[in-house]
């Protein structure tokens, strides 16, 4: 598959990468010039009437956006805002707004993850300026919105930018397509925080660089029809199958087994739309899966699957509390004209 070819040649600085060089001379030509348009003002960006927070990365794949997004509305919501969200939807087929009862094929397996667990008005649209439009005119009351993803969606305008990077998803430092960047790594320095998900230190000209640490825990597996929860040791003594669709499947697998169990892997790309074709082998196993990919999954006749909540926890040694700083960036916005 070509994905995970290029995945494994964006680790190193293969012949492959030598190859598509000059192509990324040009994406970065090309992302450079699109860049100053907006600055300029030659291509228009869009202001909304609340303040606009972006959660995103630098890099093509997962860093953990959603659970990180989900905290911060969860922060925010306990700071007294009324947050929203608004998202590309990817995997979906409609744009428009989301609610926990949303077809996650229609609108997105994250979108209605987000819906479903932060408890707040979630709207869908690949033009985020629309997106967020639709959500300020469905729910007057909201004042503050955090966009999963859209980093490069330069077309919105933004009050504070929150960056998820970790070391292993840097790959060879490149830009698309001999590395897995977007944009540079010194795009790390203009942004207002960054989140480092992974677990080795983020060094940027051999310094480190001032980052969120993020971790993420659960250990309470819950049945996809939401009859029942157990501890991993529950699972212990079982034939287990573990299902991912996700960017890093890899961090799921690693977290069954920091809980102590043993599995059998199944992985499918970020995104699949799973169906029962999928789980005919092992339909009356014991399935465990993410989150993510239960919202996907519960339409289907599983009898003895689970998944695996997980909520995100932020840390720094040298910077105030990661909630904290951004609700005071929210209330200096506040005193200033938007």
């Amino acid at each position: 598959m070509i994905e995970n070819w290029l995945q494994q040649q964006w680790q190193s600085k293969r012949f492959a990468h030598y190859l598509l060089l000059p192509l990324s001379w040009l994406f970065a030509a090309l992302s450079f010039g699109r860049r100053l348009l907006y600055r300029f003002n030659i291509l228009p960006s869009h202001r909304l009437a609340v303040p606009v927070i972006v959660v995103g990365n630098i890099t093509v794949g997962g860093t953990g956006k959603t659970p990180l997004v989900i905290y911060l509305v969860e922060q925010l919501k306990a700071a007294g805002y009324t947050p929203g969200i608004i998202s590309r939807g990817y995997g979906g087929k409609q744009i428009g707004l989301v609610t926990a009862d949303s077809a996650p094929a229609l609108m997105g397996d994250e979108p209605v993850l987000m819906a479903r667990r932060a408890g707040v008005p979630v709207s869908v649209n690949p033009d985020r300026v629309a997106a967020g439009q639709a959500l300020l005119n469905s729910y007057q009351n909201c004042n503050v919105i955090v966009s999963d993803d859209g980093l490069q969606h330069l077309r919105l305008q933004r009050d504070i930018e929150i960056v998820l990077v970790n070391k292993q998803a840097l790959g060879n430092q490149c830009l698309l397509p001999a590395g897995p960047l977007r944009e540079q790594v010194s795009r790390l320095q203009s942004v207002n925080m960054v989140v480092n998900s992974g677990e080795a230190p983020l060094l940027l000209k051999d310094d480190a660089l001032s980052a969120y640490q993020m971790r993420v825990k659960g250990d309470i597996f819950h049945s996809l029809n939401e009859q029942q929860s157990h501890s991993a040791m529950f699972f212990k003594d079982r034939v287990v199958y573990a299902f991912a669709a996700i960017g890093h499947p890899e961090r799921f697998f690693k977290s069954l087994t920091t809980l102590g169990l043993r599995f059998n892997t199944r992985t499918f790309p970020d995104h699949h739309p799973f169906k029962l074709e999928d789980f005919t082998d092992v339909q009356h196993e014991t399935i465990l899966m993410t989150e993510k990919d239960a919202v996907k999954c519960q339409s289907l006749p599983l009898h003895d699957a689970w998944y695996l909540p997980i909520q995100a926890e932020l840390f720094a040694e040298n910077l105030p509390p990661f909630h904290t700083a951004v609700i005071q960036s929210l209330k200096q916005l506040a005193t200033k004209d938007r």
